[in-house]
């Protein structure tokens, strides 16, 4: 009797390998097929040795494999009796297709299981000491893609008036497009903001400075995907001496515009 196999949908994380969760490891050691996307470093894959590697990268301005490829071919690995793995950077579930594939797998009756990981959003603040959330600041956090299905405009005035951190993913060819919307929708020019590029990876990068130069600061110093925007006051927290010279005179223009 034909058995049917499963398919295994494992954050591996931000970029760091020692990131990943101890459940995720003990997944891809039982492994037969791993899918593994580009964003994910390659040491992660010494956990599944014994495994067949299938790169399905899928990366913004360069050739990808297409989404509903990848759907089939977990279908079709799972119901040769396999035990697939698909291994995504950061969280499967946070603008990583995850739910897709995992509906693709629901469809058409496939066991599956979902190991979540540390989202690249988060780890970039925490990799530059930036509280997502400080009570002192802000009362939540907004995890939001400057890449919409379909070009739509994101609802600016609500991401604005939400008074919230926005952590912002695939947005480096929108930063003039984000820096001008949100300053029209009633954002103050200098609130604090960082770039943070290859988050939590030996090479990590990062640039703070106000909404209104965010287009400057990634020309200027010549930002590259993969990277996070981080907008709020709890940027003005980061350890450099110019992010708290930066939160310091945004106080002071908030106490000047209250008066």
């Amino acid at each position: 009797m034909h058995t049917t196999g499963k398919v295994t949908l494992i954050g591996a994380g931000p970029g760091d390998p020692d990131l990943i969760t101890l459940k995720a490891i003990k997944a891809l050691q039982q492994a037969e097929v791993v899918l593994v996307d580009d964003l994910v470093n390659q040491a992660v894959l010494a956990h599944c040795p014994r495994a067949r590697i299938v790169p399905v990268g899928k990366r913004g301005g360069c050739q990808s494999t297409p989404q509903h490829f990848i759907n089939r071919m977990l279908v079709a690995l799972a119901e040769q009796g396999q035990n697939v793995v698909r291994l995504k950077g950061g969280d499967p579930f946070v603008f990583g297709r995850g739910g897709e594939e995992m509906l693709a797998l629901r469809s058409a009756s496939i066991p599956y299981d979902i190991i979540p990981g540390i989202t690249s959003g988060l780890a970039a603040c925490s990799s530059l000491e930036v509280p997502a959330t400080h009570r002192g600041y802000t009362h939540g956090v907004t995890l939001v893609t400057a890449h919409t299905q379909n070009g739509e405009s994101l609802p600016w005035r609500a991401l604005v008036e939400s008074n919230t951190t926005l952590v912002i993913y695939m947005g480096m060819q929108h930063l003039a497009t984000i820096s001008r919307e949100l300053i029209t929708a009633g954002m103050a020019k200098e609130m604090p903001c960082m770039i943070v590029e290859n988050a939590t990876r030996d090479h990590q990068r990062a640039v703070t400075g106000s909404l209104q130069t965010l287009p400057m600061l990634g020309h200027q110093h010549q930002m590259q995907s993969p990277a996070m925007i981080v907008v709020g006051e709890v940027v003005g927290l980061a350890n450099s001496a110019d992010t708290l010279q930066m939160l310091g005179q945004f106080e002071q223009l908030k106490a000047v515009n209250a008066n």
